[in-house]
């Protein structure tokens, strides 16, 4: 099996010394390079292109947030994804972080299994939440009710089935909950969830998510 490169960026070096030492004392994982700051982090994925980028927020300089953006915006890095790893949770890193292509946000504290499981469930193309980043994430956008029309227009596009998937995604359900849900195969799930990524021009689930509360989608029961 492929090893996953990943990339570690933060700013104090005892974090990432551990982040190195889990990653190289498990099978299937390689760190491809070390930043302390956003702009080596850029400029590491960039030389590197690792599969995964765990990125601290607070860093001196260019701070995770805005690495994360220059990252997702380069389409010729399109098949890295970014890992936000962080002590901190506040709403407007969570929401910011989300709108700029981070395929997981988790904090610090997370066991070191979780974030194994994290690293693999991002580079198959999944995406992932600490739970409390997922509860803070709906209690926001439920607090500010649906989105102005524009915003709905999106779902347009899409068809009564595909609006479904998506509201269940929304509420965070996985394929298999959803093919449960709607009776249909997981096959038939994954299909519909690849469907949206094209029609919203989502780059990844956590992106859907977004999309389903900012057009008030995940709050429409069936």
């Amino acid at each position: 099996m492929d090893e996953v490169r990943v990339l570690l960026a933060d700013d104090q070096p005892l974090i990432r010394a551990g982040l190195r030492v889990l990653l190289e004392t498990e099978d299937g994982y390689a760190v491809a390079a070390e930043a302390s700051d956003g702009a080596e982090a850029v400029r590491g994925t960039r030389r590197t292109r690792p599969d995964v980028v765990l990125m601290d927020i607070r860093m001196p300089g260019t701070d995770g947030l805005d690495a994360l953006a220059e990252i997702t915006g380069d389409p010729e890095l399109a098949g890295t994804r970014v890992i936000v790893l962080t002590t901190f949770d506040l709403d407007e890193y969570v929401y910011r972080a989300l709108r700029s292509g981070a395929s997981g946000f988790l904090l610090k504290d997370t066991e070191p299994a979780a974030l194994l499981r994290a690293i693999d469930l991002v580079h198959a193309g999944e995406a992932l939440l600490a739970p409390s980043v997922t509860r803070r994430l709906i209690t926001e956008f439920a607090r500010h009710g649906p989105a102005a029309p524009p915003a709905r227009d999106r779902l347009a596009v899409l068809t009564g089935r595909e609006r479904e998937v998506l509201a269940l995604v929304g509420r965070g359900h996985t394929n298999g909950e959803i093919a449960a849900e709607l009776v249909i195969s997981p096959a038939t799930a994954r299909t519909h969830v690849g469907r949206l990524l094209t029609k919203l021009d989502a780059r990844d689930r956590v992106q859907l998510v977004v999309i389903a509360h900012e057009t008030g989608l995940a709050g429409t029961r069936r």
